[in-house]
């Protein structure tokens, strides 16, 4: 009997281990179907992304997704198919690695969607739908990267920005969308980012909704004692404070009309950047004329004078037309791109050069022709800055800038403290002088890259220098001639 009661135990050991068997392949399938899914979607989105890389980049959703991916996603699909270490696809995966971006770079690529949410007052729905102007390759953001862009806000100390994409990705998550991230998740970031911003009731209105759904959930019960007790105290202020108010005649000083408060230069920026601000009179505006240019009948250009267009009166802002051709601004492109770095700046205190959060861009100088290419992909952008600054060669009396591309949507050439907005227009060229002509500087000339909403921008400028500029530009004899 002891031997069979034995035997009887194997005999449902091996039924245990058939069906722990049987759960394996299901999982093995599971797992070969992901992989699968994975591998058709990647398929056809390189393929039409390596049609028009440039193009497909473009795009900021594109930019950031792509980081995400080679950063998490395929993070994930290693750890998925790890096991089989034998598979050569896992060896070059492993060996590719190496290569891929890094968190910083993810980081670095959501901050950029942010700042071109804010500079070009973006919703969060048009930029998860991809709705954005000339877009070519419209993409679409899913739960998980609305959260991701959240929790990257988050961890900034940026409520405001948690707020908007925790909100998104719990309305996608109300209109259906599958996800590995719950409503409760999302819903207790979303809470406690509202309230940071001092809207207690409205964190209490999302912390009931967590609680809804979860009722164990003991961070949001613990909140909702908090903001409970914290909104009846701020009601019991309000209204102590509305008893002790009494009705006053209102001061001689308080009568007056308030002054014209003066816009701050980053909001004068940034509406410049949309295409809003500053407009020149009409008046100003018939001033300015297009013309044919043979710089007073100079031999090379009596046969093709250059076209000129004036931009702007003061300071005086000309741009050039088909001044540099195609084939001209490929070759330049094609030295440039295998050494463009991240762009520097002269660190004032150290003097010197290091990179900086207000200039985002890649650039090589030439150094043959002094010419500097800078490439501004999803997000690039220089804030306000001044071209003069006393240098080996003298000081920058002008700035020669080429546009080497068009740009879909943003990327234009700003000036802040007159109003003016230069936009990108592929094979042209602006110019202005930095100095009047006694050399003292013209701070009218104070601009700025905006951040590239949708597309490539490519540029490459030349600064004229006073060494050997002597006769041509005199001195001036007048501090602002």
């Amino acid at each position: 009997i002891t031997q069979w009661l034995i035997m009887t135990d194997l005999l449902y050991t091996e039924k245990d281990l058939v069906t722990s068997l049987k759960d394996y392949i299901k999982a093995e399938e599971n797992k070969l179907q992901q992989v699968k899914q994975w591998a058709d979607k990647l398929d056809s989105l390189t393929r039409t992304a390596t049609q028009d890389p440039e193009g497909f980049l473009g795009h900021p959703v594109n930019a950031f997704k792509l980081m995400k991916r080679l950063n998490t996603e395929w993070g994930d699909l290693e750890s998925l198919v790890l096991r089989d270490t034998t598979d050569g696809f896992i060896s070059n995966l492993t060996i590719q690695r190496q290569y891929f971006p890094t968190d910083e770079d993810q980081t670095g690529a959501a901050k950029a969607l942010l700042r071109l949410q804010d500079t070009y007052r973006l919703d969060a729905n048009t930029i998860s739908t991809g709705d954005l102007p000339g877009v070519t390759y419209k993409s679409s953001m899913t739960v998980e990267d609305c959260y991701e862009l959240g929790k990257i806000a988050y961890s900034d100390v940026d409520y405001y920005h948690t707020e908007l994409w925790m909100a998104q990705a719990l309305r996608q998550l109300d209109q259906g969308e599958e996800s590995s991230i719950d409503k409760v998740t999302v819903l207790d970031y979303l809470s406690y980012a509202i309230y940071q911003q001092g809207e207690i009731e409205r964190a209490l209105e999302y912390t009931r909704r967590l609680l809804a759904l979860d009722p164990e959930h003991q961070r949001a019960k613990g909140n909702l004692k908090y903001f409970e007790f914290q909104l009846g105290k701020q009601k019991k202020a309000e209204e102590a404070k509305s008893q002790n108010e009494k009705p006053r005649e209102k001061r001689a000083s308080e009568k007056q009309p308030k002054k014209k408060e003066t816009i701050p230069e980053r909001k004068k920026y940034e509406m410049l950047c949309r295409g809003e601000g500053i407009k020149m009179t009409p008046r100003r505006q018939s001033r300015l004329f297009c013309r044919y240019y043979d710089n007073n009948r100079n031999p090379q250009y009596i046969l093709a004078p250059v076209k000129q267009e004036d931009e702007w009166d003061r300071p005086y802002i000309v741009r050039y037309l088909d001044i540099i051709s195609s084939s001209e601004i490929e070759k330049v492109k094609q030295l440039a791109k295998p050494r463009l770095r991240r762009a520097t700046v002269h660190d004032p205190q150290t003097g010197k050069l290091t990179t900086a959060q207000y200039r985002v861009s890649k650039s090589f100088t030439l150094s043959y022709c002094f010419l500097q290419v800078a490439n501004y992909g999803v997000g690039g952008q220089y804030e306000p800055h001044f071209d003069f600054g006393r240098l080996g060669t003298g000081n920058r009396i002008a700035t020669w800038l080429f546009y080497m591309s068009d740009v879909s949507a943003g990327g234009a050439t700003v000036f802040p403290d007159v109003g003016a907005a230069v936009w990108p227009r592929k094979g042209t060229a602006v110019f202005w002088y930095n100095l009047f002509a006694s050399g003292e500087g013209d701070y009218s000339t104070r601009h700025a890259a905006c951040p590239v909403l949708v597309g490539n921008k490519w540029v490459s400028n030349k600064w004229i220098h006073e060494r050997g500029q002597e006769w041509r530009r005199p001195c001036g004899l007048k501090e602002t001639e």
